[in-house]
């Protein structure tokens, strides 16, 4: 029997629930789902945590004789915990309070350009927008004087022969339409209640959970700094462009055997076989 293990990065969250695409608890069956509301939206969560979490909650499953399987779209959490995290030493504060400052002073695209200059290999992983890793790779080389990805060189993770990598993809015109349709749907079921719920129970616009796509253009709608429908072609813009940073994350891995989406019957045999 398999158990399912969620390498989302938002599903993490409690009460993040309709942005977030969860599958509501009866829809979930009698598979144990894992990486489902850990934590409250004002906690913090990092690629390591997500490592260190799913080791042990596969040590549960395997003692169960059970199968884990891994579905999601966070593909950094997924390298995290397969291919292994460095051992990257604790950055000084200050250095990273510096990174934080100057971002806000002179501009994403800015310490994007001075990151890929330092660091390219680790610029062309990721969006030239994503704050995040920006700061963080640039956090390390001031705070160590060597690239993020010279850490990243030796890293142990828990892949094996045996671990089974599927992928499902859609026509890109087919892909956009059920993303539209989804984003749709989301506002129908309550979306922008949910935001203005947890904004009501002190999760505000700042949290870095609250900035996740759907979230952070509720946010704005809510702040007025943006009209309803404009809120909606926005979020399903920017879930399309997260849609295809994905696939380029993942078309890295060679490992992946790739059907189109609502191929079953060739998947099943394709688990099947690795089963045997």
């Amino acid at each position: 029997m398999f158990e399912v293990i969620s390498f989302d990065s938002v599903q993490i969250y409690r009460n993040l629930d309709i942005g977030s695409g969860k599958l509501p608890p009866l829809e979930r069956g009698t598979i144990p789902h894992h990486g489902i509301d850990i934590i409250d939206p004002d906690e913090d969560f990092t690629a390591g945590d997500f490592a260190r979490y799913a080791a042990g909650v596969c040590e549960e499953i395997r003692l169960r004789k059970n199968i884990p399987l891994f579905v999601g779209g966070t593909g950094f959490y997924l390298d995290s915990f397969f291919q292994g995290l460095s051992g990257i030493p604790v950055i000084d504060p200050v250095v990273r309070s510096d990174v934080r400052a100057d971002i806000e002073l002179r501009g994403v695209g800015v310490l994007y350009n001075e990151l890929a200059s330092v660091d390219p290999f680790f610029a062309r992983t990721i969006h030239p927008n994503d704050s995040q890793r920006i700061i963080r790779g640039l956090e390390v080389y001031r705070g160590t004087g060597r690239p993020i990805s010279w850490f990243y060189q030796g890293k142990n993770g828990y892949e094996s022969n045996e671990t089974l990598y599927i992928g499902l993809y859609d026509e890109r015109e087919l892909l956009n339409e059920r993303i539209n349709k989804r984003v749709d749907s989301m506002i129908v079921a309550g979306f922008v209640d949910e935001v203005r719920k947890l904004r009501e129970m002190g999760y505000g616009p700042e949290l870095k959970s609250m900035k996740s796509i759907g979230y952070a253009e509720i946010n704005c709608f809510l702040d007025g700094l943006a009209g309803f429908d404009e809120t909606i072609e926005l979020i399903k813009k920017e879930t399309r462009r997260y849609a295809k940073r994905q696939m380029t994350w993942f078309r890295k891995n060679k490992k992946i055997t790739w059907f189109k989406a609502g191929e079953r019957d060739a998947i099943n045999q394709h688990i099947e076989k690795w089963l045997k």
